[in-house]
């Protein structure tokens, strides 16, 4: 797959499929992320390893880290929503 597959190909591939073929028990899922064969939930291709390094929180980013999920939590506790960023009842 060194080739690029632009959106006209891709839309004309998906149109012409068989919408009744059986996928047989020894398929192999389509891993365009280049991870060396590991077997991930997701491949790399629909959801990137991020950039940077995961560093864990220190200090202030920590503590307004864990006020913002105990706000959440405790919102969801008290049977509130917040789901639109307006706090009512769900």
């Amino acid at each position: 797959m060194d080739e690029a597959v632009t959106d006209e190909e891709l839309t004309a591939l998906a149109l012409a499929a068989d919408l009744d073929t059986e996928v047989t028990a020894d398929a192999v899922p389509i891993d365009l992320g280049g991870d060396g064969g590991r077997a991930h939930p997701l491949p790399g291709w629909y959801m990137p390893v991020p950039v940077g390094s995961l560093r864990p929180l220190r200090g202030w980013r920590r503590v307004v880290g864990v006020v913002v999920v105990a706000s959440f939590i405790l919102i969801t506790a008290y049977g509130l929503c917040s789901t639109y960023g307006v706090v009512g009842f769900g």
